[in-house]
């Protein structure tokens, strides 16, 4: 009885005792290191809106340091844990090479996030055109842009798709040219129309003087003249003129009393044949023998 207690204080003394110790410490320094990572996270989001850093660089950054010191963590952790840390590097390696086979195309859609935060095609609150979507940037992701579209839905984007296509940013310049088209029928005078119009569009509200409206002639066509109406806004107005400009155009057209161009078909006889000419008249019955 002696012994097996001896032998359950060695094992206690030098085995349990120390291993013990080692998770303890291994959690508290988990924990402080937790609070200290998050909390110096936080003075670092800070200090980045301070200095007015476009928000996606700095969740870039953000999430950088705290994947490093996350790192940094977990190789503290198991020093002190007796676990050598060459050997856990080199596994990492090794596991970072299988990982990048497997996932390659999370890579090159991480590789094009990385891109489009340094070119900077666009940001967040642009609207834009591009992977066949139209909306709203709402986040630019490590992996994926999140985009909500005009009808109020939201789409999920992978970056090296959006990297790889036509990007079209809508708000990059400060104005942007309305262009409306108006088809007028051939009996209207295209002199007339262009002074009506011109004139109606230049009273939109927040039309921009300079370039001045202008409309022009595109083409002729069997309904009759084709105009084009073309006038500057601002890109936050752009919207509200293009409807007005529509609204214009139509309000014109009905003032004037244009009529509504249309084709129309015209049925002309065809003359006849010498194939259809009418039969001459029977010649007249042969005299018969007796009947003079």
């Amino acid at each position: 009885m002696v012994a097996n207690v001896f032998n359950f204080g060695i094992l206690l003394n030098t085995y349990l005792v120390p291993f013990g110790l080692k998770i303890i410490a291994a959690l508290a320094i988990w924990i402080a290191g937790s609070i200290a990572i998050n909390g110096f996270a936080k003075l670092a989001r800070r200090a980045l809106s301070l200095r007015h850093l476009d928000p996606t660089l700095a969740n870039y950054a953000i999430s950088t340091i705290h994947v490093a010191l996350r790192i940094v963590l977990v190789m503290a952790i198991l020093e002190v844990c007796g676990i050598p840390t060459t050997s856990f590097a080199a596994l990492i390696g090794a596991a970072g090479v299988a990982i990048g086979v497997a996932w390659s195309g999370l890579l090159s859609n991480f590789a094009a996030g990385i891109f489009l935060v340094v070119l900077h095609p666009f940001k967040v609150g642009d609207y834009i055109n591009a992977a066949g979507q139209t909306g709203t940037v709402t986040e630019i992701g490590l992996f994926m842009t999140i985009m909500t579209t005009d009808n109020n839905l939201r789409v999920y984007i992978g970056n090296n798709k959006l990297f790889s296509d036509t990007i079209t940013n809508y708000n990059v310049n400060d104005s942007r040219r309305v262009e409306q088209r108006c088809q007028i029928a051939g009996g209207v005078n295209p002199a007339e129309a262009i002074a009506l119009l011109t004139e109606r569009v230049s009273r939109i509200p927040n039309v921009m003087p300079a370039p001045a409206p202008n409309v022009t002639i595109v083409e002729f066509n069997a309904l009759g003249t084709l105009l084009v109406v073309r006038l500057f806004a601002a890109t936050p107005n752009f919207g509200q003129v293009n409807n007005d400009t529509n609204i214009a155009i139509a309000e014109t057209a009905r003032a004037a009393g244009w009529p509504a161009p249309a084709t129309y078909q015209v049925s002309v006889p065809s003359a006849p044949t010498p194939h259809s000419a009418p039969n001459s008249a029977p010649d007249s019955a042969p005299a018969v023998p007796g009947n003079a």
